[in-house]
């Protein structure tokens, strides 16, 4: 039998984000944030909105995966946009630590 102890009072706010960190939701604001920056990204390197050929994967050790709906997107966003994607999220997004985007072609991008 697991004895509790007894805490003092403690912040709202810790209180508010330990339950979001156990129940996930902490991860699904962060991945709402990052989808957002990446939409910003977008439109100020490449001057016209491509979220909708585009669709954000995790980030893994600082790499950011990014879903692209054809090849010719897939060559211009990786050869001509990418290093100013890169310090346009490093800006934008606090939360994570971005090094690095991979982009790879998903036919589903687009849908």
């Amino acid at each position: 039998m697991a004895i509790s102890k007894r805490r003092g009072a403690q912040p709202l706010s810790h209180i508010l984000s330990e339950v979001m960190a156990r129940r996930g939701l902490s991860r699904l604001r962060g991945q709402e944030e990052l989808e957002r920056a990446w939409c910003v990204a977008l439109e100020r390197t490449v001057g016209h909105p491509l979220a909708d050929s585009t669709r954000i994967g995790c980030v893994r050790r600082g790499v950011l995966e990014v879903q692209v709906a054809n090849s010719v997107l897939l060559q211009e966003l990786g050869g001509f946009h990418k290093q100013r994607l890169l310090e346009t999220l490093r800006k934008t997004v606090a939360f994570e630590t971005i090094r690095d985007i991979r982009f790879r072609l998903d036919e589903h991008a687009g849908a």
